[in-house]
C-alpha cells in the first residue's frame, strides 16, 4: 500500500458573487489576517486618451469601468484582461486598500478579514468637475456602512479664497 504525500490543495483566499453593496464583489473564503497580500490588480496598461476612447466607445460613463489610475499618469483597465480584482466594491468603511508597487497595484487587508465577509477599499476617485447633483448621483456610493458619505469621490481640495474685507 502506497500513501500520498502530496500536499492537500488549499483554496483560494476570496470567491466572485453577487454583492448586496453593487454588482459583483469579492468576498473571503476563510479568515484573512491584516496586512495579507490578496491578489494584484491587473489588466491592460494604457493612457488617459486610451481610457477615454474606450470609455466612449462602450458608452458609458466614466465613473463605471475598471480602471485603476497609476501614479505615472498611466491607468490598468481591468476590464481588459484583468482579473476578479476588479470586483472589489467601494467602501467608505474599507477592510482592504490598494497599495501601488513599482507601477503595480495590490490589494492588502488593513484589518483581520472573517470568512464571508466582503472584501472593499475606498475608491477616493477623482472628479475634477463640479460636484453637481448629477455628478453625485452618478458617482453614488451604496456601501450601506454607518459612516457612508453617499458618495465615491474623495472630497474636492477647497481653494484657498480671499478673505472678506472686514
Amino acid at each position: 500500500m502506497t500513501t500520498s504525500t502530496a500536499k492537500p490543495k488549499t483554496s483560494a483566499l476570496f470567491e466572485v458573487h453577487d454583492s448586496p453593496i453593487h454588482g459583483k464583489g469579492v468576498f473571503a473564503r476563510r479568515a484573512i489576517p491584516a496586512g495579507t497580500r490578496i491578489i494584484e490588480y491587473t489588466g491592460e496598461i494604457v493612457d488617459w486618451d486610451e481610457t477615454c476612447r474606450r470609455t466612449a466607445e462602450k458608452g458609458g460613463p466614466i465613473n463605471h469601468t475598471f480602471f485603476f489610475t497609476l501614479n505615472n499618469g498611466l491607468l490598468i483597465d481591468g476590464g481588459a484582461g484583468g482579473n476578479e480584482s476588479r470586483f472589489i466594491n467601494h467602501s467608505c468603511d474599507p477592510n482592504c486598500e490598494a497599495m501601488e508597487e513599482d507601477d503595480r497595484v495590490f490589494i492588502h487587508a488593513l484589518c483581520d478579514i472573517e470568512k464571508g465577509e466582503e472584501l472593499r477599499y475606498n475608491y477616493g476617485l477623482i472628479y475634477d468637475e463640479r460636484h453637481t447633483p448629477a455628478v453625485k448621483k452618478a458617482f453614488a456610493c451604496h456601501c450601506g456602512a454607518p459612516n457612508c458619505t453617499g458618495i465615491m469621490l474623495a472630497p474636492k481640495k477647497r481653494s484657498r479664497g480671499k478673505k472678506a474685507a472686514g
